[in-house]
């Protein structure tokens, strides 16, 4: 895993770049990027601040339900001049019914992904975590939707920079919400590389991709997490969700709009916005 660069931020200045995003959120407004506003913010100030932002949800009532991952393919990490993937938490109102109504008024800037959450039987945790141990500690996989939103600013009015790394991991990796659904199967029951899916907007073909395009097998992803996790002294729990990453590029939602995302053998997976 790679070194990353001490932290630069004050705790005023992460709790007021929290505070801000929480707000944002809550208006379904978008504020500046944290990257303009704070220049020489590293990853370490971005998970400081999306841990002081969860924290205050936390102890708003919500509840952590697992985590997601993001960033997982080559392309997108040359892009963004990073060399391993992100990741967010997911909490108990991120989670919506398959083929039930997402409140697309609840939203900024809403897209879907297509992903593989695998939902833990044991503890997993531990500095050297591997694919092996991600497998047998995995209950089973299933499939999901990712609903993405942004509360920062994608392209800067003033500047037009593009938002950096840093901007993504504050915003809780992009996370919105989580959709689970088709057919839960253990994970040694299929070769998870060769999982694929179609993904459909108002019954036209989107995308489609195979499980393959995450880190080469979706389980690494959950090994790196855990070895993440492991330097914050933390871990997954029995019973928590981990979306593993997706596999297709993100699709614009809009209100009106019917996803579904056909994983063949493994079912179907699909929400309306509206």
């Amino acid at each position: 895993m790679s070194e990353i660069p001490a932290p630069v931020l004050n705790t005023d200045q992460v709790r007021a770049a929290a505070l801000s995003l929480d707000a944002a959120e809550r208006a379904r407004s978008q504020i500046r990027q944290l990257s303009q506003q704070y220049p020489a913010i590293t990853l370490a100030d971005a998970y400081a601040i999306q841990d002081a932002w969860i924290d205050k949800k936390l102890n708003d009532g919500r509840s952590v339900i697992g985590h997601k991952i993001g960033l997982t393919s080559k392309a997108m990490q040359a892009s963004l001049g990073i060399n391993e993937p992100d990741s967010g938490y997911l909490l108990d109102d991120m989670l919506f019914a398959d083929g039930g109504e997402v409140p697309t008024g609840r939203f900024i800037a809403t897209r879907i992904e297509v992903e593989l959450a695998f939902v833990m039987k044991s503890r997993l945790a531990g500095p050297n975590c591997t694919l092996f141990d991600v497998m047998n500690a995995t209950d089973y996989v299933v499939p999901a939707l990712e609903i993405l939103d942004t509360r920062i600013e994608r392209v800067d009015p003033v500047t037009k920079a593009t938002r950096k790394i840093a901007d993504t991991i504050a915003d809780n990796a992009a996370n919105a919400g989580i959709v689970v659904g088709g057919r839960p199967f253990r994970p040694n029951d299929a070769d998870l590389r060769w999982v694929s899916a179609i993904l459909t907007k108002n019954a036209a073909v989107e995308e489609t991709g195979v499980a393959a395009g995450v880190l080469n097998h979706p389980a690494h992803g959950i090994a790196w997490l855990v070895r993440k996790l492991h330097q914050h002294e933390r871990c997954l729990e029995p019973g928590q969700v981990v979306l593993s990453g997706s596999f297709v590029r993100p699709v614009e939602a809009r209100k009106g709009d019917t996803f579904q995302a056909d994983f063949g053998p493994f079912g179907t997976v699909g929400c309306y916005f509206a």
